[in-house]
């Protein structure tokens, strides 16, 4: 998928969070949980990322996804720096090399990462791509018309009771490293994954960051309290651009899918949205687009021949 000069640059989000080594990883929370105010105002300064940097040198990346794995241990953000926590080193891309969306969604997918700051010919930082900004600039798109949510969808969606700790739910998040939990009516014991239900809302790794900013105490607050509810629930059927539409009308990175009166419960989020534009995929499309043009070519020409015969007779 080629993106034009203008739409290339629209993907970069030019104003991430840049702190130095020796910024309190407490501040770094608040600046995430700012920008995220800035994302449901409609802001274009939005990032669910830190970039640490000293002496114009890109030192580490610190995500909401470390946020929640340090949640899940129950430390105290109030008495660690950011060069203690920070991932490194991490992983760039150079803007010379970013002709097309398929270079970012190929690190994505080889690194399994979610940010990808991009740097000049000085390897200075120019800003950052994302799913969440890839999915901005994305035009209407025949593909994600033809495709429905049950192609992209994982089923290995993880499940709590309401009545779960926001502790108990990081700790989900981070052991079986997603970045949601569904919170359900019906889930009992300890194996809470393994049974899914009467889906009725979620937590997500942005929500960790906001309890975090809030100091908030994850240990003694139920998921019930503090859950995004009511759901909107998509339906395996429904088409790849329905889902794009409703997550970028609710500002979401995910949503849920359920069928079978909720029995079924799956996960369709901006990353596995962005996979029917990995280049087999839509050769897979196109080829099977062409196959289905042949066949109905054929019969075409079939029910033409019988009706020649049959006005001969």
């Amino acid at each position: 998928m080629n993106l034009d000069a203008p739409l290339i640059e629209s993907a970069i989000e030019r104003k991430p969070i840049v702190v130095s080594p020796q910024t309190p990883l407490f501040e770094i929370i608040l600046l995430m949980n700012q920008h995220q105010v800035n994302i449901e105002s409609n802001s274009p300064s939005s990032c669910s990322c830190v970039l640490v940097k000293s002496d114009n040198e890109l030192l580490g990346i610190v995500t909401e996804r470390d946020i929640v794995r340090l949640s899940a241990k129950n430390v105290d953000f109030e008495q660690l720096k950011v060069s203690e926590v920070m991932i490194q080193p991490v992983i760039t891309l150079d803007k010379s090399a970013f002709n097309d969306i398929f270079a970012v969604l190929f690190l994505f997918r080889r690194y399994r990462i979610r940010h990808l700051p991009i740097l000049d010919d000085n390897s200075q930082i120019i800003g950052i791509v994302s799913p969440e900004s890839i999915r901005k600039v994305l035009r209407p798109d025949n593909f994600l018309k033809m495709r429905r949510v049950a192609d992209v969808m994982t089923k290995n969606v993880i499940s709590a009771p309401t009545t779960a700790s926001v502790l108990e739910i990081a700790q989900l998040m981070a052991d079986r490293k997603v970045s949601c939990v569904v919170i359900t009516l019906d889930d009992e014991g300890e194996d809470w994954q393994s049974i899914s239900a009467n889906p009725v809302g979620i937590i997500t790794e942005r929500d960790i960051v906001q309890f975090q900013a809030l100091q908030m105490n994850l240990a003694e607050i139920q998921a019930q309290t503090v859950m995004s509810s009511p759901l909107f629930l998509l339906s395996p059927e429904d088409s790849l651009w329905t889902a794009h539409q409703e997550m970028q009308q609710r500002h979401v990175r995910r949503l849920v899918v359920s069928w079978n009166w909720g029995q079924g419960l799956g996960i369709v989020t901006l990353t596995s949205l962005l996979k029917i534009f990995d280049p087999i995929e839509m050769y897979s499309v196109i080829q099977t687009l062409q196959q289905t043009i042949e066949q109905l070519e054929t019969e075409k020409a079939q029910l033409l021949q019988q009706l020649t015969v049959i006005s001969e007779q």
